[in-house]
Parts: C-alpha cells; structure tokens; sequence
C-alpha cells in the first residue's frame, strides 16, 4: 500500500503519494475551490487520480490550516474559516470510504523534517512556519506532540514576549486577541510593520532585498523583525529546549535567520549557554505533503486521530 498525502492550502491542494522509502511515486496539484463541499470532491478526485496512476490504493493523511478538536471532533482555529465547525475528518472518511488522519500544517511539516528531512535525529524538534501566518510544530522522539488538547505548538498565538511599550497591545489578530506572534514574525507581519513605519506597501521579498543593499527603513523593518522572531523562539527554547528548529514558509529562505537569530535568541534564554540548529526545511514547501503521508507511519500515532 502507498501513503498518500494531501496538503490543503489557502490557493492550492496538493497531493502526493510516497512509497515504503519515502521515494515520490505520484503527485498532483489544484487550485483550492473557496466552499467545503468543493473542497472534498477536489480531495478525492486527486485521491482517484492518483490510486488510478499507481494501480495501488493508498492511506489518506492531510495536512491542514487549524486542528481538530478533540471534545467535538470538528474543526477550530482554521484561518480557512469555512472549515471551522466541520466534521472534516469523518466527511472526509466517508466519500473516500477508508479513515482518513488529519493534522495541522505545521505538525506535517515537523514530523516530515523528523523523519528523513532537517531534523533526522533530533530528540526534540520544533517546526516553524513563516508565511502568510506563523504555525508550529513538536516532534519528540519521532513522535508529534498534540497534547491533551489539541493543540501542542500553536506558539503564533502567544503574546509577543518582552513587549516594548510602543508593541503593546500589539495589532489585531484573526483569532480576537492582539499583539498575537503571527501579527510579528509572519512575512505579512513584516509587511505590516514596514507600512505602518513608512507608509510604503512593499512584498516582504522587496523589504529584504532593501535591507542587503542598506536601505535604512528596510535595514530597521528586518532589525525589528528578527529580533521578534528571536523572542519569540527564546519562549518555545523556556518550554521545551529544542534541539533544532525547521523553518518553513516563504521566509524560511532569508538567510539572515541562520545567520542573526542565535546571537539573538541566546539573551533571552534562562539559561548559562544556551545553542541549537537552525534549518530551513529540507523538503521546502512539500514538507507539508510529505508530512501528511507520513500520519499513518507508526511513529505518526496520535490519540486524535481514528485508528
């Protein structure tokens, strides 16, 4: 049998099948339909597709914006707000006729990067992603920590820690609090705060590229955000002392983070000495995919998901 997994996107759904190595044996890729009834038929079309490309049927794992709950059973903390309150997994299960294990994205791409990517032999990893939101992920022993809720790694809706007067109460968030990380150290947290700073409306990749060539408004829009980004991760460093973090996400690809951030994150950390790895992720943006084939892996087993 073949592990497919599905990688459900704010604009694209991906789909890819690995075989016993890890090895791809078929992939496929589709716009995200905006309604949630769409979005099942879309699965298992790609679902179809493939089992008919490999003449082999597959498990089904996807890796998604949000988590289930495990009182309800539905989904919560979607920023694809449609799937908020849906019983995905079981809708899910049904059309496709087998069970079905679901997981945040960045759970996906931290167990990924466990398994055969960026933090191979990592005792504990934390997997962050950076891009039009800011998720996390935690892998202990090869094994993704949920916790009794839910809802282990959820870090981008913490409080910005060592707040300065001028970032509280900090910017509204989509989840009904402010000053939330992911209102920081997401690339439109980066955007925001540059606009706000200038009144200029620029892709964080401009922001950047303005920052190397010595841009003063630049220079300090990325001097503020790595030394958030810093904070933020000298909290997850007080909680579970990670081993390595994987970064992935659009800003995964700023080389400034493994440059600047562990000379910044170290004063933070409630500790004598304190280092660890940095690495964006070796699988890029099909860690997310990879990640949910990777749910039926023994190693994947969590208590909030079917057996």
């Amino acid at each position: 049998m073949i592990q497919i997994g599905v990688d459900l996107g704010g604009t694209k759904i991906e789909a890819a099948a690995l075989d016993a190595g890890g090895g791809y044996v078929a992939r496929q890729r589709t716009g995200t339909p905006d309604a949630y009834e769409a979005m099942i038929d879309v699965i298992c079309g790609l679902v179809t597709d493939i089992e008919a490309q490999t003449g082999r049927k597959g498990s089904v794992g996807v890796g998604m914006p949000g988590s289930v709950s495990p009182s309800t059973g539905v989904i919560r903390n979607a920023n694809t707000v449609w799937l908020n309150g849906r019983s995905f997994r079981e809708d899910l299960g049904q059309a496709l006729q087998r069970p079905v294990r679901v997981a945040n994205d960045a759970n996906c791409l931290a167990l990924s990067e466990a398994v055969d990517g960026a933090a191979v032999g990592a005792r504990v990893a934390f997997a962050v992603i950076l891009g039009t939101g800011c998720g996390g992920g935690v892998v202990v022993d090869g094994r993704l920590v949920e916790g009794a809720n839910g809802v282990g790694g959820e870090w981008g809706h913490l409080p910005l820690p060592w707040a300065t007067a001028a970032e509280y109460p900090g910017p509204a968030c989509w989840c009904g609090r402010q000053g939330c990380l992911e209102t920081w150290v997401s690339g439109s947290g980066l955007r925001r705060d540059f606009h706000e700073q200038t009144g200029l409306t620029l892709t964080g990749e401009e922001i950047i590229a303005a920052a190397r060539v010595g841009e003063p408004a630049a220079a300090a829009a990325l001097d503020r955000y790595l030394d958030r980004l810093a904070r933020g991760l000298a909290m997850v460093c007080d909680i579970i002392d990670p081993d390595v973090f994987v970064f992935g996400g659009g800003l995964s690809n700023v080389a400034e983070l493994y440059d600047r951030l562990p000379s910044l994150i170290a004063p933070h950390v409630f500790s004598d000495r304190w280092k660890a790895r940095l690495a964006p992720a070796r699988w890029g943006d099909a860690s997310g995919v990879r990640g949910a084939a990777r749910l039926w892996g023994q190693s994947a087993w969590s208590a909030h998901e079917p057996a």
